[in-house]
């Protein structure tokens, strides 16, 4: 059976994975650039960067399934040089090209990986109708893996994943290629396996990891850019003012509120001239000087909007240069 999860001040006081100067070197280019994190136990953590970044690199070393160059990764205080195996046992893994035997019926494919892990038949009988009912294949559990969806492919290989209850879960994209609906059922099956277990998962879908983790790491070149929870990294309490602004008429003179702000940017929106976006640092509040410049300038406002900052923002401004 599944543990009941654990409250968020327990896990922050315990840390299930450490990685340390983690390096992995392909010729002269690194992959991965003496990064360091570390993920404590409970938590859901979005693994985030562009293509190429390092993301599957990172999950490989943790995983044992390819070795670094330089560095290590503790699981449980235990040195992925040394204690592969043992680490492998704690953890389930669904990469990126979900590997499954298709000729195989889902039943039987899990009886199968059950068996890899060395679970006796006995605990086996009991295991896999329950790792069947939390992933929603009851229906299609009698047939073979190719005539199933790609959704439900995708719940095959999570509860290969899952078969002999791991603390710790990494999914590599584990929603790319799903439709909506696939990707809304996925999404609810990781937040609540995410209950009871240490979960980290990479994606391209920004608002993904905006609905289920609890914090997220961005990784860029090789490097770690960005960590913590997903309100800090959207800002916290350094976060920007932004306004996002409509004059009746085109034409608003930007030129006074950047005079008495140089930290200010604005960026012109839509392609009438009359819409702008301010930026602006948290302890500035630009509403009563655009107020005062529109009735200066005869330019009424015609709307003005609070813009909250988003993590795609954040993503692009991390990951752009």
């Amino acid at each position: 059976m599944l543990r009941a999860g654990l409250s968020p001040c327990v896990f922050k006081k315990s840390s299930m994975i450490t990685v340390k100067e983690l390096t992995k070197t392909y010729g002269t280019q690194n992959a991965i650039d003496a990064i360091d994190f570390q993920i404590g136990a409970g938590e859901i953590v979005g693994f985030l960067g562009p293509n190429g970044a390092g993301k599957t690199t990172t999950m490989k070393i943790i995983t044992c399934f390819m070795p670094p160059s330089s560095g290590t990764v503790e699981v449980d205080n235990l040195n992925i040089h040394e204690n592969s195996l043992e680490i492998r046992k704690r953890i389930g893994y669904l990469p990126e090209h979900n590997p499954l035997y298709l000729d195989m019926y889902v039943h039987e494919f899990l009886r199968f990986v059950g068996r890899l892990y060395h679970l006796p038949s006995k605990h086996l009988s009991q295991r896999i109708p329950e790792i069947i009912e939390m992933t929603g294949l009851g229906r299609e559990q009698h047939k073979k893996i190719a005539m199933l969806s790609k959704g439900y492919r995708q719940r095959v290989g999570l509860a290969q994943a899952l078969i002999h209850d791991p603390d710790i879960l990494i999914l590599d994209e584990p929603t790319t290629g799903l439709d909506p609906n696939q990707i809304v059922e996925i999404r609810s099956l990781i937040k609540e396996i995410g209950k009871s277990k240490t979960i980290i998962f990479s994606t391209h879908i920004l608002p993904e990891v905006e609905a289920i983790a609890d914090r997220v790491i961005i990784i860029d070149r090789g490097k770690i850019v960005a960590d913590g929870p997903i309100e800090d990294v959207r800002g916290g309490k350094n976060q920007e003012h932004v306004l996002r602004i409509s004059f009746d008429k085109p034409g608003f003179a930007l030129e006074p509120v950047k005079a008495l702000h140089a930290a200010v940017r604005v960026e012109i929106e839509g392609l009438q001239g009359r819409e702008f976006s301010f930026y602006s640092p948290i302890e500035i509040d630009l509403r009563r000087l655009i107020m005062e410049q529109s009735i200066a300038q005869d330019n009424p406002i015609a709307s003005m909007q609070k813009k909250e900052k988003n993590l795609e923002e954040v993503f692009r401004n991390l990951t752009r240069g």
